[in-house]
């Protein structure tokens, strides 16, 4: 009896393997089949793939020269261009090897001090002078260190008041910082100094950045009929380990590639999907310098007092502040400090209260919004529909928090349009047509004074080097520049990057200096345009509230404010 089993069992699996070899020769001829057929054969070859066809992960090159072929041929104008954004944004290197230097040997917070510099008149401070703080790091060992590089972070505030702006830190590259400060309050005001990094953490993220752009990787889902197929994708991906299907840009030229499929075309392909964060980047040396509490984000100490007062201006010191109720084009964008918690711009424009959906829908009557970029103008979007009721989301039937997004007020005629940059775009998953480059679609709107267009392109270039986010800005503001010309009266508004929460995780994927560099980048790509920028870098970092990826609500009704003002701007009254 065993035999005969033995031998059904062998007939089974050789006509099992018959229909299989034959399904897979003639796929074309079962596209019709019913959908309770294709499915069951799906859940069937999709076992079959997962136990022995397993998505593996590349192994990468430690550089990037495989990329350097990718994307369109710069002129010899854009590589000027980029040549000056890189110097501008230069770190100073450390000329140890974090790898071989042990901890005791790099920046203490705790050790680390600071002084608050004597004013100009002595011992006091009024209204309108500046504070200066100064900074000496030492080592675990308390010993002066004698070498810059160290990201930093300063703030003067009043918890009191609710008030607060973000200073300017200077690296004299001795061991010695600047941090200064506009007095824009009298009362109480504290220092806060923060260590983000050391100069040695900076080091490895550094190395990160230009080696290892591989680190967060991506996938897609390719199918036909009932075969699918999942492989590794990115915007570079090492060329003689495998076939690459290329989905370059045709208009724009921005690359991005996946491993092709074993069995299915390029054109099969379903969605494009975050795969995951690689892990073991770094050395257990390494590991140390960025650790919570130690020496990641952890406050520096006064060596004496850390608050002072601030007095009156002097009547020879009065600051009469601008009546501009609009800010100028050619700026990038004010900053400005918090004073009862309101964001108040330095240039004078005044911020309205947009605190109800009358108010809201008034603003915004007649308009067409679109909002281009990550999940932090997405906020924008949901925090517009939460306050303005009136504005209904309209059901795309688009997955959560991925888009593409949007409300109407059909009463008012008011549109409001969300959607997500194209790759790389760290979503669960987005269906691959919906990945959009931002240049494509500003070059699909028709542009009006009735139109306003809000960018956000920061977070999700974090793991590449800044030349990959320098050539998406250059198309971006190209993209802008067309639209401008060809419809002037149309709105731009630019939202910068902004301060998150650090582990030691989150610091090798989405650092704050990683953010700092491409907000740099940012500003100058943008700068001399007829674009407004809300700030939202100093407008976390001066807020008493935690720093998070998506900030809280009241920073984020600080910016919605900002951007309704811009769109609906104090009327100025003439009194005679």
């Amino acid at each position: 009896m065993c035999r005969n089993l033995s031998k059904y069992t062998l007939i089974f699996l050789f006509i099992a393997l018959s229909v299989i070899i034959f399904l897979f020769r003639n796929i074309n001829s079962f596209e019709n089949w019913n959908c309770h057929t294709i499915s069951a054969l799906y859940q069937l070859q999709s076992r079959i793939q997962t136990s022995f066809n397993p998505v593996s992960l590349p192994t990468f090159y430690q550089n990037r020269s495989f990329c350097s072929h990718l994307g369109q041929r710069p002129s010899a104008e854009d590589e000027l261009e980029e040549r000056y954004l890189l110097d501008s944004i230069l770190w100073p290197v450390s000329s140890h090897q974090p790898w071989h230097l042990p901890l005791r040997l790099t920046t203490d917070p705790g050790h680390s001090l600071f002084a608050i510099l004597p004013s100009k008149s002595g011992r006091k401070w009024h209204l309108g002078d500046q504070l200066e703080a100064l900074v000496q790091v030492h080592d675990f060992q308390g010993r002066p260190k004698h070498y810059g590089g160290d990201f930093l972070l300063a703030r003067l505030h009043s918890p009191e008041q609710g008030a607060g702006v973000a200073g300017t830190v200077l690296d004299h590259k001795n061991g010695f910082y600047s941090a200064k400060f506009p007095l824009l309050w009298t009362g109480s005001a504290q220092v806060e100094i923060t260590l983000v990094h050391s100069s040695e953490a900076v080091t490895v993220l550094q190395r990160l950045r230009e080696e290892r752009s591989d680190r967060v990787f991506f996938k897609s889902l390719f199918r036909l009929g009932f075969l699918s197929e999942t492989t590794v994708c990115n915007l570079c991906l090492p060329p003689d380990q495998q076939p690459l299907c290329n989905y370059t840009d045709l208009h724009t030229g921005e690359p991005w590639f996946c491993y092709k499929p074993k069995m299915l075309g390029c054109d099969t392909r379903v969605n494009h999907a975050k795969g995951g964060y690689l892990k073991h980047l770094i050395t257990n040396n390494e590991a140390l310098l960025f650790q919570s509490g130690v020496n990641l984000k952890v406050y520096i100490h006064a060596s004496g007092p850390d608050r002072i007062t601030v007095l009156p201006p002097l009547k020879d010191n009065v600051q009469i502040e601008s009546d501009t109720q609009y800010p100028e084009p050619a700026k990038i964008g004010p900053s400005g400090y918090y004073y009862e918690d309101r964001w108040k711009p330095v240039n004078g424009f005044q911020i309205r209260q947009f605190n109800d959906s009358a108010n809201v829908t008034q603003c915004l009557r007649n308009k067409m919004i679109y909002m281009y970029g990550d999940s932090t103008v997405r906020q924008w979007f949901e925090y517009l529909t939460d306050l303005a009721p009136d504005i209904k989301e309209f059901n795309l039937h688009s997955p959560k928090n991925v888009g593409p997004f949007m409300a109407v007020d059909s009463a008012h005629n008011i549109l409001l349009k969300y959607r997500c940059h194209g790759p790389p775009i760290r979503f669960t998953t987005v269906m691959s047509s919906e990945l959009r480059y931002i240049s494509n679609e500003l070059d699909g709107l028709t542009g009006s004074p009735n139109t306003v267009v809000v960018l956000s392109i920061w977070a999700h270039f974090s793991t590449f080097p800044v030349e990959v986010y320098i050539r998406r800005l250059r198309h971006v503001r190209r993209a802008v520049l067309r639209l401008l010309d060809r419809a002037p009266g149309t709105m731009v508004v630019v939202r910068t990057a902004n301060l998150q929460a650090l582990d030691q995780e989150v610091s090798l994927f989405n650092s704050d200096w990683f953010s700092l560099q491409l907000d740099q980048v940012l500003r100058a790509m943008f700068k001399g345009l007829n674009v407004l920028v809300i700030d939202a870098w100093q407008m976390t970092q001066a807020h008493h509230l935690p720093h998070a990826l998506h900030p809280p609500p009241a920073i984020v009704k600080n910016m919605v404010d900002m951007l309704l003002s811009y769109i609906c701007p104090e009327k100025k009254s003439h009194i005679k």
